[in-house]
């Protein structure tokens, strides 16, 4: 891995910043100098102060670039204890409501939301929900959409589907052709695909589950804490938080809004309602 000087990481972040608006400098240092470290190898550049004059001067080299901040590490039901626990302590509360918001944020490519939408058909929810799927990176978001996957994933998606405690045959939900795995549109026709920004953006809408699952752990601190601000901010009054099982409230300063539902599995419930929450404070993300 290439050294990265700390004065040309924060100029080259700044930079991003002042002329794309894409906030990445409280991301944690370690992790993000892996990124630019690769992205150095990836463009034949030897320092960020290069590689920066060509971001700023072209918006499509910046396109190329954005991946590579981004992380988009994700599995279909991955840690499929954790969608057990939806299925057994979660769903059971939402089948009293008639309308059910689910933001699943940080979506990367789409399998935690067709994992999620999948369990929700099987326990009859689908129908009556709206799933919103939000991410930083446009590329990951139309891969999303496609709900397209190279064959050698449904392996892993065989075996989490049935610990995740599937109730059908895994090969029901895809076709397989040309060495890819096609899911069932229908699926993704309650989603709701949009750009939205942790760092910068406002709540857009009350939800009463938000899964942000392994994105917070590429925070510091600090933007950790807006980030969790955020989502109780964005959940209705006992709306649940699932988040990924290397994360966790207990240092966090908005720790005393949630209860704890599922410690293992990092399963939190809104109790308090955060001081000037309102409806007019919302809006659609970009």
């Amino acid at each position: 891995m290439m050294r990265i000087d700390p004065v040309e990481r924060h100029l080259f972040l700044e930079g991003v910043f002042m002329r794309y608006g894409y906030d990445f400098r409280q991301y944690a240092e370690a992790s993000l100098d892996r990124r630019l470290s690769t992205l150095l190898t990836q463009f034949k550049v030897s320092s960020l102060l290069e590689l920066l004059k060509k971001v700023l001067d072209s918006s499509d080299t910046f396109r190329d670039v954005l991946p590579y901040l981004t992380i988009n590490t994700t599995e279909f039901f991955r840690d499929p204890l954790f969608f057990r626990t939806l299925r057994e302590v979660v769903f059971p509360v939402l089948k009293t409501y008639s309308r059910i918001v689910i933001w699943v944020a940080g979506c990367s490519t789409g399998e935690e939301v067709l994992s999620l939408a999948i369990a929700l058909k099987e326990e009859n929810l689908l129908d009556r929900t709206t799933i919103h799927a939000t991410d930083i990176n446009p590329k990951v978001l139309k891969k999303a959409k496609e709900g397209i996957y190279e064959l050698s994933l449904i392996s892993s998606f065989n075996k989490n589907y049935v610990t995740a405690g599937g109730t059908n045959s895994p090969s029901e939900y895809y076709t397989a052709e040309y060495g890819l795995a096609r899911f069932n549109s229908k699926f993704l026709e309650n989603t709701v695909f949009s750009e939205h920004n942790l760092v910068t953006d406002a709540p857009f809408i009350e939800a009463n589950l938000i899964l942000c699952r392994n994105v917070l752990i590429y925070f510091n601190r600090e933007l950790q804490d807006r980030a969790f601000n955020l989502f109780a901010r964005s959940l209705v009054f006992k709306g649940y938080l699932g988040i990924g099982s290397k994360e966790t409230l207990r240092f966090s300063n908005t720790a005393n809004y949630f209860d704890t539902i599922d410690s293992n599995q990092n399963i939190y419930n809104l109790k308090v309602q955060p001081v000037g929450k309102s409806a007019a404070s919302l809006r659609k993300p970009t």
